[in-house]
């Protein structure tokens, strides 16, 4: 259940952040009066900072270094193979020399990038185009961060049952690259609900295929440490999101919300190729398969296989 865990941490991470879309709009009112405006925000940063104070505390206290046990075989050799005199260089520059972990780390920033950018400049676009619906634009934003905790989850139950990592990242990603010219051609047709209904589906497969490239990175750079190669996703994240997010918001400025969209779908695209050129070398599935259980049969089999043939030299 390893994936399906991690990708319901994602879907509980999804819902601070839907929290995040609804609660700003009713707290900080769209006025006039900046002294009265500055009181708003500044109750909403108060708060901000009471429940930060709150989770800092409860993780001091409640949250341990690591497990007792291992969860796994995988990562008990995980533990075992560790040099205690290894560097995080020399783990970046073996990381680096994976060609299938350099692929999924250019594939995965442009994924997350592109819904950094789009949730970022979701308000601007939704107001552009429905002028005085800025509770609503909150209201979608929560309603793509819910349908992406679905995905999330969804996805990681779809890889703990069936283990197809690589095609599960193709599916999802293209799929993506689908709803995100849906979004785009449906964007500025009047309605609202459609607009709900397409920002949804977008973010139901874009959020899940976060959940997801997680996963496929650890299979891919096994024995390698979860969090090096976890943090180099979350930094390519952060790198194409901050030139996403700058550069969709210029396209819009100078040019409106299609061609705007229209530059994300195309690195989508180029995305989703990337992928598919992704080599499916699943080496924490392989290291979970050669349990002692496994080498005990095959060293019976291959006894029970050589026994005729001394029974045979015997009797000659």
């Amino acid at each position: 259940m390893r994936a399906g865990s991690f990708s319901t941490e994602c879907g509980c991470r999804g819902l601070g952040i839907a929290i995040g879309f609804l609660v700003p709009p009713v707290l900080v009112p769209n006025i006039k009066d900046k002294a009265e405006l500055a009181y708003h925000i500044s109750i909403m940063f108060y708060i901000i900072a009471g429940v930060a104070t709150l989770l800092f505390i409860l993780v001091i206290i409640v949250f341990k270094e690591k497990p007792k046990h291992a969860p796994s075989r995988a990562q008990s050799l995980s533990y075992a193979l560790a040099s205690p005199d290894a560097s995080y260089l020399s783990s970046i520059i073996r990381l680096f020399k994976n060609v299938n972990f350099v692929l999924l780390f250019i594939s995965y920033g442009l994924n997350a990038g592109a819904f950094y950018a789009l949730s970022t400049l979701l308000n601007r676009m939704v107001i552009l185009h429905y002028p005085g619906e800025e509770v609503n634009a909150g209201r979608i934003g929560l309603t793509i961060i819910i349908a992406g905790m679905l995905g999330a989850v969804i996805s990681g139950v779809w890889l703990d049952r069936t283990k197809t990592y690589k095609e599960t990242t193709l599916v999802v990603y293209v799929m993506t690259v689908v709803g995100m010219v849906v979004y785009t051609l449906t964007l500025d047709l009047g309605y609202l609900w459609v607009v709900f209904i397409t920002t949804g589906a977008v973010c139901f497969f874009i959020t899940g295929y976060l959940a997801v490239g997680f996963e496929f990175a650890v299979e891919l750079t096994y024995p390698e440490s979860e969090g090096m190669s976890s943090g180099l996703l979350n930094m390519s994240a952060q790198i194409f999101g901050i030139i996403f997010t700058i550069s969709q918001g210029q396209v819009i400025e100078d040019y409106g919300t299609v061609p705007g969209n229209i530059f994300l779908c195309v690195f989508l695209t180029l995305g989703a190729a990337l992928t598919a050129f992704i080599r499916a070398d699943l080496r924490r599935q392989k290291a979970n398969k050669e349990t002692p259980e496994n080498k005990l049969q095959e060293e019976e089999e291959s006894k029970s296989s050589e026994a005729p043939t001394t029974v045979s030299e015997q009797h000659l």
